[in-house]
C-alpha cells in the first residue's frame, strides 16, 4: 500500500466505522473527514450531492464528484458552498471549525481518513480513481440486526432501486427482493437481514478481488484491540505510538459500560459487547436471521460466533 495515499474506512453502517476511524485518526499524520457520502455531509468539505442513500459511483457517472473528491482529498475547503448553506449560528460556527481543520490538515500534508459507512458501494472506484486505501469492516450478521432494532432504523429500499449502475454491477442477485421490499414495507428485522445481506454481498467480492484491501471483523478489533489496530496501523504505514497504545487502552477497558445508554459512545468494554446482540433479540428472532444470511454468513463466521459456550476462550 502507498503511505501517501488516502484511506477510507467502510463496510456496513453499525460496524464499528466510527470507533475504528477516530482510533486510526489519533495519528497526528491523519485527518478525519466524516461521511462524505451521506445525505447530509458539508458542502465546504465534499462539494458535491447526493440523491440516494448508499450511492453508488463509478467510471460511467463520476464527472461530477472527480473535482470535489479531489478537493476533499487536497483539503481545499469551499468557503463559497458552504456560505450558502449556512441557515442557522451552528451552521457558521461550524463552517469557522471545519476550515481551520482542512486548512491545519492541508499545510501539514496529513493523509486524509474518510469514515464512510455509506461510501461501501463506491470503494473500489474511490480507490481506483483515487489511490484510496479501504480498510472494509464486517459484523456479524446478528449484531447488525440488533443494533438497527435497538436504534429503530428502517431503510428506503427504492434507494438502490433509482440507482440502476448499482443493481447492475453489484446487487443485480438482489433485484426481486428489493422491489418487493419496496413495494411493501417490511418489519424492521427482515429489514436489516437484507441489507447485512446486500452489503456483505458487496464485501465478500471486494474480499476476492482485492486481498490487498484490509478486511476486518468487529468480533476481532473487539477482542484483540490492541493487536488488531496495530495490525491495520502498520498497514497502512502509520506509526503505532505509546500515546496511542494507551488511548485504545482506556477506550476498550473493562471498565467502560458494554452497552452504555447513548449508542454513539465510542469508549465501551469491547470484549464484553461482542454477545450483547443475544440480550437484545429473541431466540426466536437469532434463529431467523441465522437461517435467512445463511450460506453468506459462513464466508465470515462459523458456529462458534453464533454461540458464546461453543467460543473458544482467548
Amino acid at each position: 500500500m502507498h503511505e501517501n495515499s488516502a484511506i477510507l474506512v467502510t463496510g456496513s453502517h453499525r460496524s464499528g466505522s466510527t470507533w475504528v476511524g477516530k482510533t486510526l485518526a489519533l495519528s497526528p499524520s491523519v485527518g478525519y473527514i466524516g461521511e462524505p457520502f451521506g445525505l447530509h455531509h458539508r458542502p465546504g468539505q465534499f462539494a458535491a450531492s447526493f440523491t440516494w442513500w448508499f450511492p453508488y459511483v463509478n467510471s460511467e457517472n463520476e464527472d461530477s464528484f472527480l473535482g470535489p473528491v479531489s478537493d476533499m482529498l487536497s483539503f481545499r475547503y469551499r468557503t463559497d458552498q458552504e456560505v450558502r448553506a449556512i441557515q442557522s449560528p451552528r451552521d457558521a460556527a461550524r463552517l469557522v471549525r471545519d476550515r481551520i481543520s482542512f486548512e491545519r490538515h492541508r499545510r501539514s500534508g496529513a493523509r486524509p481518513l474518510l469514515k464512510d459507512p455509506l461510501a461501501v458501494f463506491s470503494a473500489e472506484w474511490l480507490a481506483l480513481r483515487f489511490r484510496v486505501q479501504p480498510v472494509v469492516l464486517i459484523r456479524h450478521p446478528a449484531a447488525f440486526v440488533s443494533s438497527l432494532k435497538r436504534l429503530g432504523w428502517p431503510h428506503p429500499f427504492d434507494h438502490f432501486l433509482a440507482q440502476p449502475l448499482l443493481m447492475r454491477d453489484l446487487l443485480s442477485t438482489y433485484q426481486s427482493i428489493v422491489e418487493e421490499f419496496t413495494a411493501i414495507q417490511r418489519p424492521l428485522v427482515e429489514q436489516a437481514i437484507l441489507l447485512w445481506k446486500m452489503i456483505h454481498h458487496a464485501i465478500l467480492q471486494y474480499k476476492k478481488r482485492h486481498p490487498e484491501w484490509i478486511f476486518v471483523r468487529h468480533e476481532d478489533l473487539s477482542r484483540h484491540p490492541l493487536q488488531r489496530f496495530e495490525e491495520i496501523y502498520s498497514r497502512l504505514g502509520l506509526s503505532f505510538t505509546e500515546s496511542i497504545r494507551a488511548r485504545i487502552l482506556d477506550s476498550t477497558s473493562e471498565a467502560n459500560q458494554s452497552e452504555p445508554p447513548n449508542p454513539m459512545q465510542l469508549n465501551r468494554a469491547s470484549r464484553a459487547g461482542i454477545w450483547n446482540w443475544r440480550q437484545r433479540l429473541s431466540e426466536k428472532e437469532i434463529d431467523r436471521i441465522r437461517t435467512a444470511v445463511e450460506p453468506m454468513s459462513r464466508e465470515f463466521y462459523d458456529d462458534t460466533d453464533w454461540d458464546p459456550a461453543c467460543a473458544t476462550p482467548s
